[in-house]
């Protein structure tokens, strides 16, 4: 599989027991990764005579002090203009090592292996970086495709169940973007492959084809929406599905304290009752996206802390990337792949958010 968008291609290897040493200056891996790569058939003993980082990459590592540790890194050991840096791990490190190396000396090659479902089917395909800044999500960044994406499916044997949940609902996300056989997937087999036993090597070997054509069917959304519109001028702007609520969510809740993905999916109910109050989505669509989403075990409600009210939500909205001319503009959908963009009143999506909210139990007094 390769993505091609202006002058950058970024070529995606399936299934490979990859060795390396030539091509690579610097390597960030995710620490919890490094011990376990050999038993997913990861060999990263090219690595040894290599500057490599291993720094702890949770959500609220993604802030500047880490890019600045990979930049001394590629600084220090003389990396040059030529050179090629690559990251290991999920969603949070490829997205630092994407941006340290799209900024230093203006940009160097990057090649990532993500190593968690939400990694391998979104955060390090598609050519955006990025760090969380001022209490928001992904607020600075650039795109900087990798030069290559390599997966590896048998990572997410040893993923914990709440890391692959998070990345299934992008996966979610993806299925609604698109007609066609991802939702097929998602409906029929969705909940069986996230209660399978992954450890477990054959019952593995049974549902390893299913999570090979989820990952490779996610990326082919991505790529074809990517492809028509990589700085997010018109319709890669859709791939925020859910993600103006989830990240305002995450704003308010605090980054970290509910998984990405699951926050997207609340997201994208909240959108579809959005669109149903505006006429747009249909009553039987929107109950079928809500219905498999429960039976998924994804929430419906998130519970806001203690002096928050729903107007926090609105208030992080405000600074949604995809505002225009200071309003915010929300993804809607009709239908499977039918989506469109819409500035909506905030009256509106208070009302949308009243079903999906509820607030913490005051303590009790006297």
């Amino acid at each position: 599989m390769e993505l091609k968008v202006d002058s950058f291609r970024t070529r995606v290897h399936f299934d490979s027991t990859i060795a390396l040493a030539d091509g690579i200056d610097a390597a960030v891996v995710d620490a919890s990764i490094a011990a376990s790569a050999p038993i997913h058939g990861v060999d990263l003993s090219g690595l040894e005579n290599r500057p490599t980082l291993e720094m702890q990459a949770d959500e609220p590592a993604k802030q500047w002090e880490n890019v600045a540790r990979v930049l001394d890194l590629l600084l220090e050991n003389g990396v040059a203009r030529d050179g090629c840096l690559f990251g290991v791990g999920g969603g949070v490190l490829c997205d630092l090592a994407a941006f340290a190396a799209s900024i230093y000396m203006r940009g160097i090659d990057c090649v990532l292996m993500p190593t968690t479902l939400l990694a391998m089917v979104d955060a390090a395909f598609g050519g955006k970086t990025g760090m969380n800044y001022g209490g928001y999500k992904n607020m600075v960044g650039t795109f900087h495709p990798a030069r290559e994406l390599l997966i590896q499916p048998d990572f997410l044997r040893s993923l914990p169940a709440h890391e692959l949940h998070s990345g299934m609902g992008e996966v979610f996300k993806s299925a609604l973007l698109m007609r066609g056989d991802l939702w097929e997937l998602l409906r029929a087999h969705g909940r069986d492959l996230l209660q399978a036993d992954r450890r477990d090597d054959r019952e593995w070997q049974r549902v390893r084809p299913m999570w090979r054509d989820i990952i490779e069917q996610s990326l082919t959304v991505k790529g074809n929406i990517v492809a028509a519109d990589f700085r997010e001028s018109g319709q890669r702007a859709f791939l925020n599905l859910g993600h103006t609520y989830g990240h305002a969510a995450e704003s308010v809740l605090g980054f970290g304290a509910v998984p990405h993905g699951t926050l997207v999916v609340w997201g994208i109910v909240r959108a579809l009752h959005l669109g149903e109050l505006l006429g747009i989505t249909p009553t039987a669509y929107r109950q079928q996206v809500q219905d498999l989403a429960s039976e998924m075990g994804y929430p419906l409600q998130i519970t806001l802390p203690a002096g928050h009210s729903p107007e926090d939500l609105i208030t992080a909205m405000r600074s949604d990337k995809k505002k225009r001319a200071g309003r915010v503009r929300f993804v809607l959908q009709r239908g499977p792949g039918e989506t469109e963009l819409r500035v909506v009143e905030e009256q509106l999506v208070l009302r949308s958010l009243e079903s999906g909210v509820q607030l913490a139990a005051r303590p009790a007094t006297g």
